[in-house]
């Protein structure tokens, strides 16, 4: 989930100025903002249509085959962007992007069989200051944050391995110690992640190819901080239909 330094293509003795720097975090921000319209978009006219039943089955309810498609997809598009970065242009590395927002809104479309609309806003609200609040801290903070990213990362694989177990036993108490440490480890990568992207600003060069690349996925990382942290909050949060 944040791959998007992993390429390193990006010179760290190459010092840009304050300003640069400014607007190449502004510019990630802004594709992840698009990013996120694009999914409330998708999410709300795949149920408007009707479509939404197409990912379930009418005798079971479980997921359908193209339930399972749609959910699998957008991990997809993540080792697409990450694996193909070399090879991809900035233009098709945004389409990508553009489409993976889209599939994610498909696949995000069953909170609203679940949840309220009222409590769902109410959640994305929550998320948005969390969100705001911690990219502030983490633009602005003079502690350097790397140290805590392997810790991170490893609390990340942890909450994967814990949910694919618990899609098993179904416990509710696994499921809510599961949400709470998705909160506290997606708020606190949203600080990480953006003070990241200084860094990588820092070395790339203004206006090139790779610098709008890297944007990209930096915008999918904060992207995914963003989901991640908002889908933990409803589940804690929300209240069901």
């Amino acid at each position: 989930m944040n791959e998007f330094e992993s390429p390193r293509i990006f010179d760290d003795a190459l010092i840009q100025d304050e300003s640069y720097i400014t607007r190449f975090v502004a510019n990630v921000f802004t594709w992840m903002v698009a990013g996120l319209v694009v999914t409330a978009t998708a999410a709300y006219y795949t149920v408007e249509s009707g479509f939404i039943v197409q990912l379930f089955n009418s005798e079971t309810g479980a997921m359908s085959g193209l339930g399972w498609v749609v959910m699998l997809a957008p991990l997809g598009f993540i080792l697409a962007m990450n694996l193909g970065f070399q090879r991809w242009s900035s233009t098709g590395l945004t389409l990508l992007f553009i489409a993976f927002s889209a599939v994610m809104g498909v696949s995000l479309s069953s909170i609203f069989l679940v949840y309220a609309m009222s409590s769902i806003a109410q959640v994305f609200m929550i998320t948005a200051a969390t969100f705001a609040v911690m990219a502030v801290l983490g633009y602005t903070t003079q502690t350097d944050l790397t140290r805590f990213g392997s810790l991170l990362m490893m609390a990340v694989i942890g909450i994967i391995i814990a949910s694919f177990v618990n899609w098993f036993i179904g416990s509710p108490s696994l499921d809510y110690i599961i949400s709470i440490v998705g909160v506290l480890v997606f708020t606190g990568l949203i600080a990480y992640d953006t003070q990241k992207l200084k860094r990588i600003a820092a070395g790339t060069e203004y206006g090139s190819e790779t610098s709008s690349k890297l944007a990209i996925l930096g915008a999918t990382s904060l992207y995914l901080d963003f989901v991640n942290l908002f889908l933990f909050l409803l589940r804690l949060l929300g209240r069901r239909d």
